[in-house]
């Protein structure tokens, strides 16, 4: 009989750690109250689930599994490091962790605690935002470094001083009290958004997205709504991430190749999550009449998209009036580059170009030469057009994103 091939059970546990590695970090941080700890054992475990499930098959609960295998390492560790007396005895405590929580609303959900140790306010915005993207959305130190474009070395010693911080500062791994939360908000927030964002369209790899974070971010989403009922930023994320969710199954064609918004078959976009997105959207703005909110006027302008008939049939002035709303409360040049592109099947290729050229702050974003391109090939300026998807080319993206730009290159060259 042939030995057991050991590629599915590879395969199956970088998914696993991908997908379900942030919950059982989370479980462990709760466990042992110590974010460096809990990460080592995680991978001690992952490493021994790399030994053994070749060998012995994948285990009918992988992520029970590898929590259960986690937390016994992290016992190990914690007695071998503790000193004698008291503080051998907190490992001890690992066996049977206290469950009361007095300080924090009625919610057990480990990601959603770890979400907000990693945007406590005694964590500056960058560390905020490297944490989250090492612990919640799974990417290595030197895609994180990538990411935020320092190198590798740097962005370790980032994440070594915001966890040794968490540690001095004794910041509590829990969700913060009711009178706490709307101080905290903006910073959840943008982390969960990170999250749906890092799901929606990955920044490295082979898989175009990862569903499994848009998954975990719309459900903690639904637990923020939960904790903070009629906030109106709360809603305009959950209809925001309804909304572009809902195209899920048109975004790609069966070889994984992304299909742009123009081209997709709108008649496989859920219907369902588009109806609950656009009643959100409506909430959040009756909820913000004084003052615009960034996640409802980003939703409102997903939701343009979401009730089009077709690209040609999308009400681009108000997608472009939104996009005005926006810039008064959200000026970046990403925003800017999205206006541009409404600008674009408004007023014509060149009006758009003109005001792509005028936006700065993009030489290292993609998407920003990919629409420059297609403005420019629009307009048959081949030979700019190519540099241009060229430049996106040399930019790090994912594989299908890749693929995808290749091919609109090939197009345009006839090579």
């Amino acid at each position: 009989m042939s030995a057991p091939d050991p590629q599915p059970a590879r395969a199956a546990l970088v998914r696993l750690v991908r997908d379900e590695g942030r919950r059982v970090l989370a479980t462990l941080v709760r466990v042992t109250g110590d974010l460096g700890l809990a990460e080592d054992a995680v991978q001690d475990a992952t490493e021994r689930a790399l030994a053994t499930w070749p060998r012995d098959g994948v285990p009918p609960e992988p992520r029970a599994w590898l929590t259960l295998t986690a937390r016994r390492r992290a016992i190990d560790l914690a007695r071998r490091e503790a000193a004698r007396g008291g503080k051998e005895a907190d490992a001890v405590v690992l066996l049977d962790p206290p469950t009361d929580d007095a300080d924090a609303p009625d919610v057990r959900d480990d990601l959603l605690r770890l979400v907000f140790t990693c945007c406590h306010p005694a964590l500056d915005v960058p560390s905020q935002v490297a944490l989250a993207l090492r612990t919640l959305c799974g990417l290595s130190t030197a895609e994180v470094g990538h990411a935020l474009l320092v190198s590798e070395a740097t962005m370790a010693k980032r994440l070594t001083r915001a966890k040794q911080k968490i540690a001095r500062a004794a910041i509590p791994y829990r969700v913060p009290a009711d009178h706490e939360l709307p101080e905290r908000l903006r910073g959840v927030l943008a982390t969960v958004y990170l999250l749906f964002n890092e799901g929606y369209s990955a920044s490295d790899g082979d898989a175009p997205m990862r569903p499994a974070l848009v998954d975990e971010a719309v459900r903690l989403t639904r637990l923020l709504g939960e904790l903070m009922p009629g906030e109106a930023s709360v809603l305009g994320l959950l209809a925001l991430e309804l909304l572009q969710d809902s195209r899920r199954a048109a975004r790609h064609d069966p070889d994984g190749r992304p299909v742009l918004l123009p081209d997709q078959d709108r008649s496989r976009w859920d219907r369902a999550r588009i109806a609950e997105g656009v009643v959100l959207v409506g909430e959040g703005l009756r909820r913000s009449p004084d003052a615009p909110d960034p996640y409802v006027v980003q939703a409102a302008i997903a939701a343009c998209h979401a009730l089009a008939p077709s690209w040609p049939d999308t009400d681009w002035a108000a997608v472009l009036s939104w996009y005005e709303v926006l810039l008064t409360v959200q000026d970046t040049p990403v925003v800017r580059l999205n206006r541009a592109v409404a600008v674009a099947e408004l007023r014509g290729a060149e009006a758009g170009l003109a005001e792509l050229a005028a936006v700065t702050g993009l030489d290292g974003y993609p998407a920003a030469h990919a629409a420059r391109a297609e403005l420019l090939a629009r307009l048959g300026r081949a030979d700019e057009a190519a540099a241009a998807y060229a430049a996106a080319l040399r930019l790090p993206q994912n594989a299908a994103q890749r693929a995808h730009l290749r091919e609109r290159l090939a197009a345009l060259t006839g090579r």
